[in-house]
């Protein structure tokens, strides 16, 4: 299996029922799934949709033929990445991450996992109805000329080394690899994406066709197929390993917020692992420039999940435009999440700032409170804390609006892969987690 296999896009649609003709038997509907309650302020689950099982082999080379020989047992998933509505009711665009990956230590140390590294991330058109999800079209994301990006690391020595599913065998690393982890879709058609590697923001042309990616100064990334442009701040260079660009919203006027996941390891890992403190990023198209940068502050890890006490498990993975300059911002670790409602303004531009200056001491994430130091940290007001509402399952990665007070959720079921040699058989195929990707309602006491 080749990591670098081209083919074309194929010109197959996808059909009403979901799926290409090719492999609509393999699509099951899901069970019937509803959760309610009335904790977290009187916030309810009011519908809850899952995503049939999709062989990934199928799905993928509906799009790209050829581009996966064997699925070890993988379904479709991943597609919680993010989630933005598509115009019709019940119609969202979405986006997978790079594709089935997880983590097996060889001589105590761990090492990430491809097994299906044929696999092209790709935008997800779904519709929920009832209480099912059901896929209405696919744009595989490629190259200028053609070819998959792939979900592979980018760069030796920067990106995590990736292995075969078992660990055993290196992979070829892939400049254009991407691990998208957030979608807007634009006026014109096209959509961005973010992406954790860089970390990048990626104009992706109507038909999945990257036009630009936009990467930290100095990064030096080389060999793509595609332009890369360096215009991102370079003090992103030391984003922390697998939390680059996580959540991507478009504000009325067209620019983009995006979200580093997690506080950058500056100066060292150490600092970035016990900070509470990230950065959100304004970015206009027309300028194709970082127009503002701002300092987010996280609640303490244990508020926002009593059963954590390690701060270096808080994440941004959503972050979404509420009307003018408002925006949700999720909090969130694997378990729990919470939706702060902040309002970026002038005031609180961090951009070409000292913090910006990566020999500033100390850092911007080793300050115990920011704002004692003059630092105009981002005001925030809670909106929901997904962790006490009921029938939230946990690994919400996407949020959209879909009412004055209603929200859609979409978590990242990670494809149905658990870490550790037990996630393949003896045979090579997927020990399936059990976990799904569902769509849940939430309604809320009060609008945003």
């Amino acid at each position: 299996m080749s990591p670098h296999s081209t083919g074309r896009r194929s010109s197959r649609r996808f059909v009403a029922g979901g799926v290409p003709v090719a492999v609509i038997a393999a699509l099951v509907a899901a069970g019937p799934a509803s959760g309610a309650g009335d904790e977290g302020g009187d916030a309810r689950v009011v519908r809850t949709a899952t995503l049939g099982d999709l062989p990934l082999g199928a799905f993928s080379n509906a799009l790209l033929p050829g581009t996966v020989d064997n699925d070890r047992g993988v379904d479709l998933g991943g597609i919680g990445s993010d989630i933005y509505p598509a115009g019709r009711k019940g119609e969202f665009w979405t986006v997978t991450d790079r594709g089935p990956n997880g983590q097996i230590k060889v001589d105590g140390k761990k090492r990430r996992t491809f097994p299906v590294p044929g696999f092209d991330p790709a935008i997800v058109k779904i519709r929920v109805t009832g209480d099912t999800v059901r896929v209405l079209d696919a744009i595989p994301v490629t190259t200028a000329s053609g070819k998959p990006v792939t979900g592979l690391s980018n760069q030796e020595g920067r990106d995590e080394a990736p292995y075969s599913y078992d660990a055993r065998t290196p992979l070829a690393y892939n400049a254009n690899g991407l691990d998208t982890e957030g979608i807007v879709r634009a006026a014109d058609g096209s959509f961005w994406l973010v992406d954790e590697y860089g970390p990048s923001l990626v104009h992706v042309s109507a038909r999945g066709k990257v036009l630009t990616r936009y990467v930290p100064k100095g990064l030096g990334l080389t060999g793509t197929d595609y332009p890369v442009v360096e215009a991102l701040p370079a003090v992103l260079l030391h984003r922390k390993t697998n939390r680059g660009f996580e959540g991507l919203a478009q504000l009325p006027d067209g620019d983009l917020v995006m979200a580093v996941q997690s506080p950058l390891s500056l100066p060292d890992t150490d600092a970035g692992e016990a900070s509470r403190t990230t950065r959100l990023l304004r970015f206009s198209p027309k300028k194709k420039a970082v127009t503002a940068e701002y300092a987010y502050r996280f609640d303490p890890v244990n508020v926002i999940d009593p059963s954590e006490d390690d701060p270096s498990e808080l994440k941004i993975s959503s972050v979404v435009s509420v009307g003018g300059n408002r925006l949700l911002v999720e909090e969130r670790t694997d378990k729990a999440a919470r939706l702060q409602l902040v309002r970026p303004d002038r005031a609180s531009n961090i951009l070409g700032g000292p913090w910006d200056d990566d020999t500033t001491a100390p850092s911007l994430e080793q300050l115990d409170d920011p704002a004692s130091s003059g630092v105009p940290v981002l005001s925030k007001k809670l909106v929901v804390d997904l962790g006490t509402v009921a029938g939230v399952p946990g690994k919400i990665e996407g949020v959209a609006r879909v009412g004055h007070d209603t929200l859609a959720l979409i978590n990242d079921n990670d494809f149905g892969m658990t870490d550790g040699a037990g996630a393949f058989d003896a045979q090579g195929r997927l020990v399936d987690s059990g976990v799904e990707t569902s769509v849940i309602y939430v309604r809320l006491p009060h609008g945003i």
